[in-house]
């Protein structure tokens, strides 16, 4: 079998289907998610673990094989034809080799292109500070990092410099002057590329995801030093996500850690994706601005009281991701079962949407 044409015809099934993900494993045909759904491809053959090996190594260098190889897994990102671009992760399971490609657009949307609310464009204009976009993965996180770096792009003269695993969108830059790291081929960790920063004389930073507390502490001091940062964790809300990092630090370092989130933290963006009445998917969101209540609580060790603040802030422009449900589900976007199964207090959802 050709693979490469046969890696080829089946990212134009995704493409010509509007799918969202491949995924190859051994004993499935290989499956399209579209919509949300995981979708079959019939007509192809159910894939052998020779198949499945040769489609993922038909899409690796020689040096990234011998890493996949060793490490058993590889996060790293494929180009096709200049026209598609996918996040692609190998790994083994039962000792097959199998792969899960995330579609990548070309064209980085506007914030209002996303249906995502405006509010978030004031956090791009801001100067200096810590703004993290939070959801489980597959929600959209990286396209959202990735359209307000291009907003600040195309809007002010900066430095800006991204440091992805691997890079996912690729900036045309305007402006600003923007930088693009992948962790392994241009620096050798997320922390270090940070540390590095330093002295690159940047403005903006987004990094793709925090893992460690290296990588944490880097980020906020950054923050603290005059740099605006973005970045993702895979949490499910701002209070989860305040507590997260707070926790990832040993107790000793947690007081500080504590204090210099309080005063560097700009806001948290939670975001769902959600299946959509009339078709495709549409975002739910909790969006917590870090005002003078939140920083107070954050600094008191008082984070568990940061959701009433969100529930009590609308005016502020906060959205509770029950309310930000409840306005999809009244503007007959969703349906009663999607926002019940999406909300994190049915029963709280259950008594907003009788009032």
């Amino acid at each position: 079998m050709d693979y490469t044409r046969e890696l080829d015809e089946l990212i134009l099934n995704v493409a010509r289907e509007s799918a969202s993900d491949l995924h190859i494993t051994v004993g499935r045909h290989p499956t399209l998610r579209v919509s949300g759904q995981l979708i079959p491809l019939v007509d192809k053959p159910v894939l052998t673990p020779e198949m499945t090996e040769g489609l993922v190594f038909a899409m690796l260098t020689k040096e990234q094989r011998d890493e996949f190889v060793k490490q058993k897994e590889l996060d790293f990102s494929y180009p096709f034809k200049d026209k598609l671009r996918f996040r692609v992760n190998a790994f083994y399971q039962r000792g097959f080799i199998g792969a899960a490609l995330r579609l990548i657009n070309v064209k980085i949307k506007t914030i209002e292109d996303l249906n995502l609310p405006l509010d978030l464009i004031e956090f791009a204009r801001r100067e200096q500070g810590f703004f993290l976009v939070v959801g489980p993965a597959g929600h959209g996180k990286s396209t959202t990092l990735a359209s307000l770096v291009d907003m600040i792009n195309h809007e002010r003269s900066e430095h800006i410099v991204t440091v992805e695993d691997p890079v996912e969108y690729l900036f045309i830059q305007d402006r600003s002057i923007v930088d693009q790291r992948e962790v392994r081929i241009d620096t050798h960790d997320f922390h270090g590329a940070l540390r590095s920063m330093f002295r690159e004389d940047v403005n903006v930073a987004m990094i793709g995801e925090m893992r460690d507390p290296e990588t944490i502490s880097a980020a906020v001091t950054a923050a603290e030093t005059g740099h605006l940062v973005f970045s993702s964790l895979h949490t499910n809300s701002a209070s989860q996500t305040i507590d997260r990092v707070i926790d990832s630090f040993p107790a000793a370092q947690q007081s500080q850690i504590r204090s210099q989130l309080a005063s560097t933290l700009l806001g948290v963006f939670s975001q769902r994706l959600l299946p959509r009445v009339s078709g495709g998917l549409i975002p739910a969101y909790e969006l917590m601005i870090a005002n003078a209540a939140v920083r107070n609580l954050i600094r008191e060790n008082k984070v568990h009281e940061v959701d009433l603040v969100i529930d009590t802030s609308y005016g502020e422009g906060m959205m509770s991701l029950n309310r930000s449900l409840l306005d999809l589900l009244r503007k007959g976007e969703i349906t009663m079962e999607t926002a019940m199964s999406y909300s994190l207090n049915p029963g709280e959802f259950k008594v907003l949407s009788r009032e």
